[in-house]
């Protein structure tokens, strides 16, 4: 692995970093108040191919690295400190990847390039009211009836809800396959008959909805399964492979800029005639956030990498290895960019405790990834032991 950037790299790095500083910082109280993201930032994240940049340009994508793709989610997560953005970003690179990869040519050329152009939505939808991680009893099932599949059942805590009824596009969904083992990944879009939504009220995130989705009787074409029926889990567990990825470099990004908030604020801010950075207590503090955000940022560089290496060109021997990388980032970045934020909130008093400082929207939003956005920190764990012990020291079957 080559630790220094590429020229194109550090100038794409760059280009997402002015966007996040022009046109994210200025939007994200707007983002946070108005619930949504505005149409005319969407437009320009098309303009630079942040909307699904892993997808092949013949789909309207840059045919990007994740590697690239991680270093563009670090900079999402810094320019808009609400994380809105940044799930709106991963949930488009890594879902449009699965679909580029599995899904059928009719489907790519139907859900891609209106995705890419920022004109629909594509989200992932596997969650359940009765459980999150357990898919071993999952209730939606797909039942095929011609050329069409058929779904009854529920999703919950789904992202993307009112994005997919207000820009156009839908999920991509796992249900238990009716006429046989295992599992169909199909792509409902939203406005299918027989599908209805809800939305939820989250504390923070607010400019991306999360809501329920309902199937009684929801029926789209055979051509928008992913892949071979009945093999639909091995398609979702390699998007949240890579989604994952995305994740923990967005909050690798919402620390980076808490500590650059709280930098600058501890060189200025005097108590008891010497700045708040002399003291010891704050001093130490700072250096210890830097260095541990610093090490997650490469062990996040390093988990794209070996997605770039191994997932992307199907080598399936390295799995173990990539799924350990992931997890591993994925159960280590969500608390620090949490406890970043708390901190610095820290360091500003009873002035961190308001909207006019800021460190609030990175304090709720960072907040999601820990309860569970792409898997759960105890499911990462879980992950982990079970690569390090054997599949039959997994807790459940």
């Amino acid at each position: 692995m080559e630790f220094a950037l590429s020229d194109e790299e550090q100038a794409f790095q760059e280009t997402v970093r002015k966007f996040g500083d022009k046109t994210l910082r200025p939007n994200e109280r707007r983002i946070d108040s108005e619930g949504r993201i505005p149409d005319e930032v969407l437009q320009e994240m098309a303009r630079l191919g942040l909307l699904s940049p892993l997808v092949p340009a013949e789909y309207g994508g840059l045919g990007a690295s994740a590697v690239l793709t991680e270093l563009a989610a670090e900079e999402i997560g810094r320019g808009d400190f609400s994380m809105a953005t940044a799930v709106f970003y991963l949930l488009e690179a890594g879902w449009g990847w699965v679909l580029s990869r599995h899904g059928t040519e009719e489907t790519r050329r139907a859900v891609l390039p209106p995705v890419t152009a920022g004109k629909a939505f594509l989200g992932i939808a596997t969650t359940e009211p009765g459980g999150g991680s357990d898919l071993a009893n999952m209730k939606t099932e797909s039942r095929r009836d011609g050329d069409h599949y058929v779904l009854r059942g529920e999703k919950a805590f789904v992202s993307g809800v009112e994005e997919a009824k207000r820009l156009g596009g839908g999920h991509l969904t796992l249900s238990k396959n009716a006429s046989g083992s295992g599992f169909n990944f199909l792509y409902v879009p939203t406005n299918t008959p027989g599908l209805t939504t809800q939305k939820f009220e989250n504390m923070g995130r607010m400019g991306i909805s999360t809501g329920g989705l309902a199937y009684d009787g929801a029926s789209v074409p055979s051509a928008y399964r992913l892949g071979y029926e009945g093999k639909g889990f091995e398609y979702a567990m390699e998007g949240f492979q890579v989604a994952r990825t995305f994740v923990s470099a967005a909050c690798v990004g919402a620390a980076e800029r808490a500590l650059e908030v709280g930098t600058a604020w501890i060189k200025e801010r005097k108590a008891f005639g010497q700045p708040l950075g002399k003291f010891e207590g704050i001093q130490f503090e700072l250096a210890d956030l830097f260095a541990q955000v610093e090490a997650v940022k490469w062990q996040c560089r390093r988990a794209a990498w070996m997605v770039d290496t191994y997932t992307f060109r199907g080598d399936t021997q390295h799995r173990s290895e990539v799924d350990k990388a992931v997890a591993a980032v994925k159960l280590t970045a969500p608390p620090l960019a949490f406890d970043a934020v708390r901190r610095v909130m820290m360091w500003f008093g009873a002035a961190g405790y308001t909207k006019d400082v800021g460190l609030e929207l990175g304090f709720r939003g960072v907040m999601s990834y820990l309860v569970g956005a792409e898997g759960g920190l105890n499911i990462m764990r879980i992950i982990l032991g079970r690569e390090l012990l054997g599949k039959e020291f997994v807790p459940y079957k």
